[in-house]
């Protein structure tokens, strides 16, 4: 085994700080967040012979679930009814029971229609379920942010959506477009780590014309803390009738726009900042790869 160098030096004092953090319930991403660990066959080393914490661990079905799945299978229960009982997914009991005989069908089609109709809301009910349980997962994973982290993610985020300058149209200002009310509010605590001013803020609302405008403008002017006649001259998007939208329905608001007055400085020093962070992760990559 190589001997450990450079920031990996103390490699015994390090696998004791990430041993603890481990068994203090911290997942990997965390781990190499608080250690500063980018290399993960030093991680993989750091955290040898310690288990995950549970709360990492997606749930694994039940023994008893399985057994009672081939007990309602020798019934002749069918793969439909035994979903919409046990609330698992036809994949698992299929290969739970496929070396059990198949059942005799004694059902009109009718009601073999809505036994897979109730099947196919189990499986959508335990997808939603399954979706929830790693969003909040995930959630736990962030718990709360640095400054440094939020700049960092601010720059991305500008670099993503906003405004930006090409060689053949300089245009150095900052103007973020977002149809996303979460998306404007990491924007705006992101400009207000940086000291921008909020009297330099302007705000409009872009939406299609067919919309309720109105009630787009009241939603954007609460969502920012203004009122509604400090918003700009709001954009009309023309109607095409030869599309098929989607967002049509009483929760489409449209976009946000926003503008930083006499923002060029601000621009300047944000396509910096972006050309730093291309620059760390690629010579982090490369160094990975040596």
């Amino acid at each position: 085994m190589t001997h450990a160098t450079g920031k990996y030096a103390d490699f015994e004092g390090l696998r004791e700080r990430a041993v603890a953090l481990r068994r203090a319930g911290l997942s990997r991403r965390q781990i190499r967040d608080r250690l500063h660990v980018d290399n993960n066959d030093i991680l993989n080393r750091l955290l040898e012979g310690e288990p995950p914490p549970v709360w990492t661990k997606r749930p694994n079905a039940k023994d008893n679930l399985r057994e009672r799945a081939r007990e309602l299978r020798l019934q002749g229960w069918t793969y439909d009814q035994i979903q919409v009982e046990l609330g698992c997914s036809k994949s698992s009991i299929s290969l739970w029971v496929r070396d059990l005989p198949k059942p005799e069908r004694k059902r009109t089609r009718e009601e073999a229609s809505a036994i897979a109709k109730r099947g196919w809301e189990a499986t959508l009910r335990l997808r939603e379920e399954e979706r929830q349980r790693t969003k909040q997962q995930a959630m736990q994973e962030v718990s709360s942010l640095t400054d440094r982290e939020l700049f960092l993610i601010g720059v991305g985020l500008y670099w993503a959506e906003g405004a930006k300058s090409k060689p053949y149209s300089r245009r150095e200002r900052i103007t973020f477009v977002n149809s996303d009310p979460d998306m404007i509010s990491v924007f705006l605590a992101w400009l207000n780590l940086l000291g921008v001013e909020p009297c330099t803020l302007r705000f409009a609302v872009q939406i299609h014309e067919t919309a309720n405008v109105a009630a787009a403008e009241a939603f954007w002017a609460a969502h920012v803390g203004v009122a509604p006649t400090d918003l700009l001259k709001t954009t009309l998007k023309r109607h095409n009738p030869n599309t098929n939208r989607k967002n049509t329905t009483e929760t489409y608001n449209g976009c946000l726009r926003v503008d930083v007055r006499d923002g060029a400085d601000l621009y300047r020093r944000i396509e910096g900042w972006w050309c730093g962070i291309v620059g760390a992760a690629t010579a982090s990559d490369l160094q990975n790869r040596a």
